[in-house]
């Protein structure tokens, strides 16, 4: 009688200590998943927060001036800058953003795909092993760099053997088409790769070349791909500050001429943020350029995500 007991007692704590075991794995699976679960959450909250104090402190700030009477719309956009006599028309400074904008990026665009499609669909295996590792080098040199060398190099160039005295849009679209290339290229790239082989196989089934490959097959479904690339490589070229600054003159004076000196947005917050008291009107109106540069840059965003909704779907 005592040994079925004994066994009994037994057979239960051995019931016991294997349900302990079993559910110590499970019990700290669950405190894994709930720490993670809880600091990825943190995470976003602190990410939406950010953004959210972000945006309402840059549209509070740039919409004071106007909220206070102190300038009003009409002003704002028209072209007579004169901050000395109360005159803040920005319409020159914001047509200056987007001359160099365009005007850089008819000349990257066409470059970065054609070598994008030279990486994918023409270079040996060594060609792309040597350029790529080159475009992310260029991606990797900091702005100022690039605006020092286009003003050592580039605007005294541009001075003695083109015309003006070498700072304006000219300079300026030099500069960040350069600049704006390893993204158009990069981005080019992973589009074009990501058309199916089996694209191209049919094509030379056909009997089409290789040009008629590229340029019907391969090239027209990369397409919104290839729109993404460039539409980032001017979001990023209308945010640029620095190196545009040190080659354009920043005079805001009308961006319509290669060899004038002009100003762009971010040229003139740079230039004059660190200038002006908190208090002063320019400084507020300078606030308002930067509200103008958030919404344009939503604006781009916008326009990648509809792009890339079109070609998912």
């Amino acid at each position: 009688m005592r040994l079925l007991e004994r066994s009994s007692f037994m057979e239960k704590n051995e019931k016991t200590s294997l349900a302990v075991q079993l559910q110590t794995p499970a019990k700290r699976m669950f405190w894994m998943e709930w720490r993670g679960r809880s600091i990825t959450y943190i995470s976003v909250w602190i990410v939406i927060l950010v953004l959210l104090s972000l945006l309402w402190f840059i549209t509070s700030k740039g919409l004071q001036p106007f909220l206070n009477g102190e300038v009003t719309l009409s002003q704002f956009f028209s072209s007579n800058w004169n901050p000395q006599d109360n005159k803040f028309g920005s319409l020159y400074i914001m047509l200056g953003s987007f001359m160099v904008t365009i005007c850089a990026t008819i000349i990257s665009a066409p470059l970065g795909i054609s070598a994008a499609v030279f990486m994918t669909e023409i270079a040996p295996k060594w060609g792309k092993k040597v350029l790529q590792p080159t475009t992310e080098i260029l991606v990797g040199i900091p702005s100022v760099v690039y605006g020092f060398i286009g003003l050592t190099l580039l605007v005294p160039f541009i001075g003695k053997f083109v015309g003006g005295v070498g700072f304006g849009l000219l300079a300026g679209t030099l500069v960040l088409s350069i600049m704006i290339l390893p993204t158009i290229i990069s981005i080019s790239v992973d589009a074009i790769e990501s058309v199916p082989q089996k694209y191209r196989e049919g094509s030379y089934a056909l009997g089409a070349t290789r040009w008629q490959t590229i340029w019907r097959i391969v090239l027209k479904t990369a397409l919104p791909g290839l729109m993404t690339a460039v539409v980032l490589g001017m979001a990023r070229a209308f945010g640029e500050a620095l190196a545009v600054q040190m080659v354009i003159g920043n005079v805001p004076n009308a961006p319509f001429d290669f060899f004038t000196s002009i100003s762009t947005l971010t040229s003139m917050i740079t230039q004059n943020m660190g200038n002006t008291v908190p208090s002063e009107t320019f400084n507020q109106i300078l606030w308002s350029m930067g509200l103008v540069l958030l919404l344009i840059t939503l604006v781009f965003i916008l326009l990648i995500r509809f792009i890339t909704r079109r070609r998912d779907a």
